[in-house]
């Protein structure tokens, strides 16, 4: 019987979809939102001043605590066509009528939600890179002025690969959550107009499960989840170590 829901859920007509949708917004994450928390530590490591430093990092810590619906409800703010600030002044810049309906528009979905992400989430990812960066060995930084080396070449040189294996190991982490793309968020920017592209497999589950009851097909989605985050996690160890770094084990 579990053998049948698993095949009634991987061959039907909507398990394709879920997936399309479901890739297209973390593997996008992968490539935008992944570098960002990096390339801040870089930049926040770089700040002499040690007060400024810390009403920055301050700053940008903040918005990891606010809840999505407070995310949402400022997207809707800002870019619903109704009193959106940003969609009224592109279309002032634009024309009446010209310009993107990013709450609507299916191929703005996945931008947003990315966007959401990077705003909320950067600032506080880059907790784990500062602590990396405090064990970098000073008197390499030392020997690197020596040599007449100048800000940029210290960061490749030195920074970077010192912190190399933290990369390494936040990018195994972030492969096996591919199929994890949260349940509130989409479900809090999801509607009528952008459904085909925001359908997820943790909108499905919820669906299947708590509204129509469904809970043998919802529980054969979370283990196909399950499943698949433990392939990619062994997967991208087992490369990890082939490009010679430690892993997880």
């Amino acid at each position: 019987v579990g053998l049948d829901v698993f095949k009634k859920f991987l061959t039907g007509p909507d398990f394709f979809r879920l997936l399309r949708n479901t890739l297209a917004i973390s593997i996008t994450s992968l490539i935008f939102f992944f570098p960002a928390p990096i390339i801040l530590a870089l930049l926040l490591n770089e700040i002499r001043s040690m007060g400024f430093k810390r009403v920055t990092q301050t700053m940008v810590y903040i918005p990891h605590f606010i809840s999505f619906v407070i995310v949402a409800s400022l997207t809707q703010q800002l870019f619903s066509t109704t009193d959106g600030i940003v969609y009224h002044i592109l279309e002032t810049i634009l024309g009446r009528g010209n310009a993107p309906d990013f709450m609507s528009d299916p191929d703005l979905f996945v931008p947003l939600i990315v966007g959401q992400n990077m705003w909320k989430e950067t600032g506080y990812g880059t907790i784990i890179f500062l602590a990396a960066l405090s064990g970098v060995d000073v008197q390499l930084y030392e020997a690197a002025d020596i040599d007449g080396a100048n800000r940029w070449k210290k960061m490749w040189h030195i920074t970077l690969p010192a912190i190399r294996s933290t990369i390494v190991i936040m990018l195994i982490l972030k492969v096996g959550q591919i199929l994890n793309t949260g349940y509130e968020q989409i479900f809090l920017m999801q509607n009528s107009m952008n459904r085909a592209v925001s359908d997820v497999f943790d909108t499905y589950i919820y669906t299947k499960g708590v509204v129509q009851g469904n809970y043998s097909l919802a529980t054969a989605a979370g283990m196909f989840k399950s499943i698949v985050s433990l392939i990619m996690v062994l997967g991208a160890n087992k490369l990890a170590k082939k490009f010679g770094e430690s892993g997880f084990y």
